[in-house]
C-alpha cells in the first residue's frame, strides 16, 4: 500500500485513496467502521489500507456506504458474504444495492460525452477496475434509526438525494469532518477543475436534487472534507458547498 494513499484527517480517520475512488477508515480501539469499498478491482487495497492501519476484515464493525454506484459498493458484498459485515445504506438506496434498478452512467451517455477532456481514459479505466461486473447486493440493510449510529466514528447520516436517491453524506461532529461521497467532490479524472465541486451532470441522477443537497451539506458544521474523489480538502464545509453551487451555475 503506498504510504501516500492514506491520509489522516483526525484522530481515528483516514481517507483512502483507491485507484480512482476514495474510501474511509474510522477507528475506535480494535474495531473500525469502513465508509465505502471503492471499486470491484480495488479490493487488494482495501485489504491493504486496513493491514496498512493495523486490522484485519473481521475488525469492520459495519460497512456504511455513501450510494451503491459500483465505485463505491465494489467489495461491500465480499466482505458480507465472507466475513458477515453488515452493510447499512440509506432506506431509498437499499433497493438500488439489491439492483433491482440501476441509476449509473449509461455507456451511451459516456460516448456521447467522450470528446470531452478525461472521460475516455476515465471510461477505460472503470471498465478495467470492474466498474460494468455485477456487485449487487443480497442484504443491504437500511440504518436501523436516525441520528448518530453505535458504531466507531459515531457517524451521523445525512440524506443528500440527487447524485441517486438514496446518497447520504457522513457528518462526524466531534472530529468536525465531512464524509461526502459524491455529493461533493474536490476533483476527478473528468473535470479539469480542480477544489470542491459537484461531479459533472451526466454522472448525477436528478442535477436539481443535487444542487439543493448543497443546502444540507452547507448547514454542516465541518472543518474537513472526505470526498468519494479527489484530496482532502481542509477548509469550512460551507464554502466548499457554496463554491460547489458556483461553479454549477
Amino acid at each position: 500500500m503506498r504510504e501516500e494513499a492514506i491520509v489522516e484527517a483526525a484522530a481515528g480517520v483516514h481517507l483512502v485513496h483507491g485507484s480512482n475512488t476514495n474510501w474511509v477508515v474510522l477507528s475506535e480501539g480494535d474495531s473500525v467502521t469502513l465508509i465505502d469499498t471503492g471499486y470491484p478491482g480495488d479490493r487488494e487495497q482495501l485489504l491493504a489500507s486496513l493491514e496498512t492501519l493495523g486490522y484485519a476484515p473481521e475488525a469492520v464493525t459495519a460497512v456504511l456506504v455513501t450510494h451503491a454506484h459500483s465505485d463505491h459498493l465494489g467489495s461491500a458484498e465480499f466482505l458480507n458474504r465472507t466475513y458477515g459485515t453488515p452493510v447499512l445504506l440509506h432506506a431509498a438506496e437499499v433497493p438500488h444495492a439489491r439492483r433491482e434498478f440501476l441509476h449509473q452512467v449509461s455507456i451511451g451517455q459516456v460516448m456521447r460525452q467522450a470528446w470531452r477532456p478525461g472521460v475516455l481514459p476515465w471510461a477505460v479505466h472503470a471498465i478495467r477496475s470492474g466498474g460494468t461486473t455485477d456487485v449487487a447486493m443480497t442484504k443491504p440493510e437500511a440504518f436501523p434509526h436516525e441520528g448518530p449510529l453505535d458504531l466507531p466514528g459515531r457517524p451521523v447520516p445525512v440524506h443528500t438525494p440527487g447524485h441517486t436517491h438514496g446518497h447520504c453524506v457522513y457528518h462526524l461532529p466531534e472530529a468536525g469532518v465531512l464524509v461526502s461521497g459524491d455529493a461533493l467532490v474536490s476533483g476527478h479524472p473528468t473535470s479539469r477543475v480542480q477544489g470542491p465541486q459537484l461531479l459533472p451532470k451526466m454522472f448525477d441522477t436528478e442535477r436539481a436534487g443535487a444542487l439543493a443537497s448543497l443546502d444540507r451539506i452547507e448547514a454542516l458544521a465541518a472543518d474537513v472534507l472526505l470526498p468519494g474523489h479527489g484530496p482532502v480538502h481542509r477548509a469550512p464545509v460551507r464554502e466548499a458547498a457554496r463554491r460547489a453551487r458556483e461553479l454549477a451555475s
